[in-house]
């Protein structure tokens, strides 16, 4: 085992060891529901969305009872979540193709989700894992910030730490790493004024590395 390895492999099981119930935020009964929930969270709080989806979703859950909804009257649900239009565009046209496309039914291969309109890696790689089970780590703005922090990853756009985490990460933790890097990064590392203190993966850092004060 390399020492990048091994470094990677100590900061996994200390997460793990974190955070060993962390799961979705988002509130959902089924895969369209988290799908729907998913696009409405790009930019917004897990928690601004799940008062959304709580009305919406009383009448409109499916795709079918979605797009009985203009775009203008689903933009009044949703406008609290800000990009309202181009939210609602992106809900009505993946529902159209789920219908017009598969049935119905939201489909549970990768490849199948991204060709849904409006539905970009990070909304598939989410839907995959959550939903259907399978192995995919979905990079949002949390999972980017601590795992290039921390040396997990050493990119300078999403998809790039995507590629990197899949290399660094056992493909079976992906799904999970996803989430104990977002409970990490909610609860510790911080945007800004992250928690290095009090972080017990400090000395595993490599951004807690170059800012810590240096002993004289």
């Amino acid at each position: 085992m390399s020492m990048d390895e091994n470094a990677n492999e100590k900061i996994l099981s200390e997460l793990q060891k974190l955070y060993p119930d962390a799961r979705p935020a988002l509130e959902y009964k089924s895969p369209y529901e988290l799908l729907v929930a998913v696009i409405l969270s790009a930019q917004c709080t897990d928690e601004r969305v799940n008062k959304v989806t709580e009305v919406l979703f009383r009448e409109h859950n499916t795709p079918q009872t979605m797009l009985a909804l203009s775009q203008e009257e689903l933009e009044k649900y949703i406008y609290s979540c800000g990009f309202y239009h181009n939210k609602a565009a992106h809900i009505l046209s993946a529902s159209r193709d789920i219908v017009e496309k598969f049935g119905g039914e939201v489909p549970s291969a990768h490849e199948d989700l991204k060709k849904l309109a409006g539905v970009g890696q990070k909304t598939a790689n989410v839907v995959y894992a959550v939903a259907f089970g399978g192995d995919a780590i979905a990079v949002d703005t949390h999972v980017f910030r601590v795992s290039n922090r921390l040396g997990l990853a050493h990119a300078n756009t999403p998809e790039k730490t995507e590629l990197q985490l899949k290399e660094a990460i056992p493909k079976s933790d992906w799904s999970k790493a996803h989430h104990w890097l977002i409970y990490h990064g909610r609860r510790v590392c911080h945007s800004q004024k992250p928690d290095c203190v009090n972080c017990t993966l400090k000395d595993m850092c490599e951004f807690y590395g170059k800012t810590a004060p240096k002993d004289k």
